[in-house]
């Protein structure tokens, strides 16, 4: 049996129609992470051999203001997942961040290169990688810039904008590969298939900044919008980002025999579903 935790979630609902098998789906209010008795009755009760870790607290500017929160999501909550994979004998999956790194290498980042979160959220998500090794057999998914059918997310966001005003500011000092769930869900299946654990990194072929990702998101939907240019400096949120932070995925298609697609085709692609 496979468990999904954070089922309903974005990559969760992904998860659940690409993985195949006897593959339960547990969330809110069934399962809190963050509770140790409440994480032991779920998977004690299931017993599953792989459990696949799909929840976190992803407000990356709350995360700064709600520390405690994160921690406990993010870092502490894996931890509890680790340890009772550890009771049952499973694997435990757990889908990281690319929010690791400084974004200071001025190239793709490896699996082993050096961490250096520069945030409360790329702290806690850190965490959560060192508590998952705490499993028996553990496996390390870093993604980044996600999208997909069932959350709010940024192709939805710039399009609701859009509809709203004729010019938008977006920042363009931010380099990264907008990734669709989908097929961060499907890479994920490919990792466990040849039986892969460690760390790997999962995201659409080729980067772009985020004010070329809303560029691109308006030529494929025929939206007639005005995509200014601004910094990260000037948009001046509460936890910084990484400038530079696409992921090598060479690993993936080594082992997994998995090789992204462009981003720019997932992104078609989910635009034409969101339309059904």
């Amino acid at each position: 049996m496979i468990v999904v935790v954070g089922a309903k979630g974005m990559l969760g609902h992904d998860l659940m129609e690409v993985l195949e098998g006897d593959v339960r789906g547990l969330d809110l209010p069934e399962l809190d992470i963050t509770d140790l008795a409440s994480v032991r009755k779920s998977l004690l009760t299931l017993r599953p051999r792989l459990i696949v870790n799909a929840a976190a607290y992803t407000d990356v500017d709350g995360c700064e203001a709600n520390v405690e929160q994160a921690m406990a999501v993010n870092g502490e909550g894996v931890g509890l997942l680790a340890l009772t994979a550890r009771e049952i004998g499973a694997k435990l999956v757990q889908v990281s961040t690319d929010y690791v790194f400084d974004g200071n290498k001025g190239e793709p980042y490896l699996e082993d290169d050096a961490i250096g979160p520069l945030s409360i959220y790329g702290e806690s998500k850190l965490a959560g990688e060192l508590n998952a090794a705490m499993a028996p057999e553990f496996l390390i998914v870093r993604t980044q810039w996600l999208y997909g059918l069932h959350g709010k997310n940024f192709v939805e966001t710039m399009l609701r904008l859009a509809a709203e005003r004729s010019e938008l500011s977006v920042v363009d000092d931010q380099v990264g590969s907008p990734t669709f769930t989908r097929d961060l869900a499907l890479a994920i299946k490919a990792l466990l298939d040849k039986g892969c654990c460690g760390t790997y990194h999962v995201a659409n072929a080729g980067f772009c900044s985020w004010n070329e990702f809303a560029r691109a998101i308006f030529v494929e939907e025929g939206v007639a919008v005005t995509v200014s240019h601004m910094s990260t400096e000037q948009l001046n949120r509460p936890a910084r980002r990484p400038l530079y932070s696409t992921l090598d995925c060479g690993k993936l298609a080594a082992d997994a025999g998995f090789v992204p697609r462009p981003w720019r085709e997932a992104l078609k692609e989910y635009l034409e579903i969101r339309k059904k």
